[in-house]
Formats: C-alpha cells, sequence, structure tokens
C-alpha cells in the first residue's frame, strides 16, 4: 500500500466515500472551543473545501480549552490561526475565511456551494439567522448547544432539537425556532445540568467555565456526524 495523508482513512471508508470528502465544501461558523476541534477532525478526515466564519481574535483565556489557542497564537484572528492548521495538514485544501459576525442581514457568505453547515455559535441571534438561511438555501446543518458549565462529555448526544431537555440554550432555541415554523433540526447537546457560575462579567451576565475535555469532545461528534451525513449523499 501506497503511504500518503488519508491512506488509513482509505482503508476505512474506500476510494469512493474518500473523493466524496474531498470536494465536500463545509462552513464552520465559530471557530473557538467547539468549532475548532470540528475543523480539525474533518481535515483530517479528508475534507477538501472549508470556508471558516469567526471575527475574534485568540485570547489568553481560550487556551484551556481551544485546539487553535497557544501563547504563540494570541491576537491572531482565530480563522487565520485555523486555515493555517488546515493547510499544514492538508496542503491541497481549499479555505476561505471571514473575520466577521454572522447576524441577521448577512447574506455575503451562504451560498449553494457550501455541501454542510455547522453552527457553533454562542449567540442566540445568530444561530437562528443561520438555521432558517440553511433551510432556505436547502443546506445540511448541524447545531451545537451549550458546551459550558459542563464536566461530563459523555452525556453529549445527536438529536432533535425538539428532543432536547435541560439545556438552557436548547430550550430558548426550541422556543423561537417553533415561533419561526421550524419543524426540525439536528444538535449537538447534553442532558447534563450547568453548574452555576459566581463569576460576573462587565457586561453583567455570568461568565461561563469550561474545561478542555467538553468542548473539544462536543466538536469531535460533530464532525464525525457531519463526516456520516456527506457519505450518505
Amino acid at each position: 500500500m501506497e503511504e500518503s495523508a488519508f491512506c488509513r482513512t482509505k482503508i476505512l471508508i474506500g476510494d469512493e466515500c474518500l473523493e466524496k470528502l474531498k470536494n465536500a465544501k463545509v462552513a464552520v461558523f465559530g471557530v473557538g472551543g467547539v468549532g475548532s476541534f470540528v475543523v480539525e477532525a474533518l481535515a483530517r478526515a479528508g475534507v477538501g473545501c472549508f470556508v471558516l466564519i469567526d471575527k475574534d481574535q485568540v485570547s489568553l483565556s481560550n487556551i484551556n480549552r481551544q485546539l487553535i489557542a497557544t501563547h504563540k497564537t494570541i491576537g491572531k484572528l482565530k480563522v487565520d490561526v485555523a486555515k493555517e492548521r488546515i493547510l499544514s495538514i492538508n496542503p491541497e485544501a481549499k479555505v476561505e475565511t471571514f473575520a466577521e459576525f454572522f447576524m441577521p442581514g448577512n447574506t455575503n457568505i451562504l451560498n449553494n456551494s457550501i455541501t454542510y453547515i455547522v453552527d457553533a455559535i454562542d449567540t442566540v441571534t445568530a444561530k437562528i439567522e443561520l438555521v432558517m438561511q440553511a433551510q432556505k438555501l436547502g443546506i445540511p446543518i448541524i447545531s451545537s448547544m451549550g458546551t459550558g458549565n459542563k464536566l461530563n462529555p459523555c452525556l453529549f448526544e445527536i438529536t432533535d432539537i425538539y428532543k432536547t431537555q435541560v439545556c438552557p440554550l436548547a430550550k430558548v432555541m426550541r422556543k423561537e425556532l417553533k415561533q419561526r415554523g421550524v419543524k426540525h433540526l439536528k444538535v449537538l447537546y447534553s442532558k447534563e445540568e450547568p453548574k452555576k457560575s459566581g463569576i460576573i462579567g462587565e457586561n453583567g451576565k455570568a461568565i461561563p467555565g469550561s474545561i478542555s475535555f467538553v468542548p473539544s469532545v462536543a466538536g469531535l461528534i460533530i464532525a464525525g456526524e457531519v463526516i456520516k451525513d456527506l457519505l450518505k449523499t
């Protein structure tokens, strides 16, 4: 067997499926704690085209949970660091980056060339808008619910938004999507009761706690689901 970057993957899924991944174009909205691990796993699985959307720069407080965060990358745009990492894994990959927040009215990113969308954004308004645009364009999407204030990665599962429980973010999303007539949305969520944070930020809101092995597992599970869906088409 001739050695290549994806020869072990080819043994598992075969040439045809590997070609499907090479031709797939996945948009990842948010490349932080969850999204950075989604990107990593997709790149190592052989996905050939990426669109990365995130306005933030790497900060010191990201180091405990974000794959792209090291002392060397502090201050750099997250999408730039993620792109560099993708190309270090697969120099033939195509990567588009948008250093901006995705908000209502933003229509310059999504189009029918995108095969799959990953929502790893942490603001409700942006998540809802992304779901609505994805469904309008007929692009498959998976949305990450809350991963902060949690310690048990074994309680993550993939389900429909209307089958979720416990998660505060999922509760808000259920209500908002139901009002907009959305019938289904594939999500990753945790059945773990979130721990309460006693630290209040400058905006008056509680700062969520986090740890290395929770958002990372969430990202890897999402990536696995994306790969399975891509290979079904």
